[in-house]
């Protein structure tokens, strides 16, 4: 497994960015497709992005289409998550997720696939 730690969530305008970093360690980042889920008060997690293992695919709820980009760097064992033209609606938890490449390459947006979590980082969009 790999151990995730979330950070860069913050309070931000509607219409602002924020660029969400989340740092791994304990393994090889490029063992792992990467994803963004977001928890928002009263609700499940939800799916937000995902990236394959070597970075050449990705994955976004349609939600966040156009306004979302996530990428990553296994040099540096770091994935982001560029999230542009925030709403009030993005308010939420951020979680970044990891999914060992030996249980499948599939670009999954199933929280139950991922087997290791970072604690989250909030995102509060004022309107």
């Amino acid at each position: 497994q790999v151990q995730l730690v979330e950070s860069g969530g913050g309070l931000v305008q509607a219409g602002g960015s924020l660029r969400l970093s989340c740092a791994a360690s304990g393994g090889a980042l490029s063992d792992f497709t990467m994803a963004w889920f977001c928890q928002a008060p009263g609700k499940e997690r939800e799916f937000v992005s995902a990236i394959t293992w070597g970075g050449s695919r990705t994955a976004y709820v349609d939600s966040v289409k156009g306004r979302f980009f996530i990428s990553r760097d296994n040099s540096k064992k770091m994935v982001y998550l560029q999230m542009n033209s925030l709403k009030p609606e993005d308010t939420a938890v951020y979680y970044c997720a990891a999914r060992s490449t030996l249980d499948g390459y599939d670009l999954t947006t199933n929280s139950n696939d991922y087997n290791s979590w970072g604690p989250g980082t909030q995102v509060t969009v004022s309107s």
